[in-house]
């Protein structure tokens, strides 16, 4: 079939790694003949690729399709991804779904798509997750200044909360060479910085074929990183999260040392408490963690380290979540991803005692937030009035542009389309308004 001509519109839930998923099932359904449009334009194929940690993933996946339907009821409708894989029987049931594609098979959509007419009903095609046990390499280009490289999938570990390793399988990774040849590709198309992402990227050395009972790591993600350094035409490239028991010494050491490889961690810690985390089955206790931070603003006082945490999970007590507030108060850190627990199928924590009353989670959620915003106004609080170097990224939003340092300050700029996508020093500013930091441009580099 001769797609030629043929619109899609692409809308992705959820993380950095479903973005580098999309952009690459995109250029697929581009090399078909088919043109992109934006999601809120008239398509004759809609993509949505969903999210299993998102929540209310079934009410927001029925709104999205509605929305798609309203610009083109005769379209194609596809809903691929995690919770596709984990709900795909509840996504079958939404009104316009043509198709949906679970882990192993939504790289495989254009097998599938169909423009003869609606059906009336939905066809399901995923598989066992065990059967997901090889690695498709994606990242994005075009989509944003950064590009989303995705090194690593799937997840081993057993956190009583998480339904990724059901959505997604068991930890696997590309292969070193390959890492470095489509990074080699992003340069080459001139995007300047890379953002590493993977379920679990310090897991980065089993694969690309998993099996169980011979799985050996075959490199690491320190080695990983020792070779990406050296690929010319990137500027930077950003770790865009990675487990406290996996960032080594050698990994913090190496970052500090690397002119390309920013200082800016994002450290998974989901709570304060010893006795929560032991209960979350998470692979550490609170003093690791302490000591990973210590380790780092040792090395880089100036460094970025953004935390995800978790309130309201079963047996969390108000003793218990003030030890996390107090743990995460007397950190130096710079900012907080706080998630309200939900309860999920198929997980060890929706059986567990001591229910948080939902009220009670979000209050949590809002201390949280509120200290997360005043840890993030006091670390920009230190840079105003230094030089720092920012790419900026294209979109114009009402007059102005907005680009990030090395360690992670969002700057504000009036908008200068000669200034998109290159290394620019400025000046940091003052606060604006709504908290964003002005940025006095020196002089631009086009690099």
């Amino acid at each position: 079939m001769s797609f030629e001509g043929k619109t899609v519109a692409f809308h992705t839930l959820g993380c950095k790694l479903n973005f580098s998923e999309t952009s690459t099932i995109a250029r697929l359904f581009q090399e078909k003949g088919f043109l992109k449009r934006d999601f809120s334009e008239a398509a004759d194929v809609y993509v949505i690729n969903t999210c299993s940690v998102t929540e209310n993933a079934d009410r927001e996946c029925k709104t999205i399709v509605k929305q798609a339907l309203s610009k083109n009821p005769e379209a194609f409708v596809a809903v691929v991804g995690c919770y596709a894989q984990l709900k795909p029987e509840a996504i079958a049931q939404i009104e316009g779904v043509d198709v949906v594609l679970g882990a192993t098979e939504k790289f495989k959509l254009l097998n599938y798509v169909h423009l003869s007419g609606k059906q009336e009903h939905a066809t399901i095609h995923n598989c066992d997750i065990d059967e997901a046990n090889f690695f498709v390499d994606a990242f994005s280009v075009g989509d944003r200044t950064r590009s989303f490289l995705k090194v690593q999938d799937g997840c081993d570990y057993s956190c009583t909360f998480c339904t990724i390793p059901l959505a997604r399988g068991n930890s696997r990774s590309d292969s070193v060479e390959n890492v470095v040849a489509n990074a080699r590709k992003i340069a080459a198309a001139g995007v300047k910085e890379i953002v590493l992402t993977g379920v679990n990227i310090g897991d980065f050395g089993y694969g690309p074929v998993v099996d169980e009972t011979t799985k050996t790591r075959q490199t690491s993600f320190l080695n990983l990183i020792r070779e990406l350094d050296k690929v010319e035409g990137i500027e930077r490239f950003r770790i865009s999260s990675i487990e406290p028991n996996l960032l080594k010494d050698e990994i913090i050491q190496f970052v500090a040392d690397s002119e390309r490889f920013v200082p800016h961690f994002h450290i998974p810690l989901q709570s304060g408490s010893n006795i929560l985390l032991a209960k979350m089955k998470r692979r550490y206790k609170r003093e690791l963690y302490a000591d990973r931070v210590s380790k780092i603003k040792a090395l880089m006082p100036h460094c970025c380290i953004g935390v995800d945490v978790i309130v309201g999970f079963p047996g969390e007590t108000e003793e218990l979540f003030l030890e996390t507030y107090q743990f995460l108060n007397d950190l130096d850190i710079s900012y907080l991803h706080v998630f309200t627990y939900s309860e999920r199928d198929n997980t060890e924590a929706i059986s567990m005692p001591g229910s948080v009353p939902i009220q009670e989670r979000k209050r949590r959620n809002k201390m949280l937030r509120v200290l997360s915003a005043k840890k993030l106004r006091a670390f920009y609080d230190r840079f105003r009035g230094s030089t720092q170097q920012v790419i900026f990224e294209h979109e114009n939003k009402e007059g102005f542009m907005y680009g990030f340092s090395k360690n992670y300050l969002k700057l504000k700029l009036p908008y200068d389309e000669a200034l998109v996508n290159k290394l620019v020093e400025v000046q940091v500013g003052e606060f604006d308004t709504e908290g964003h930091l002005s940025a006095i441009p020196l002089i631009p580099q086009t690099v």
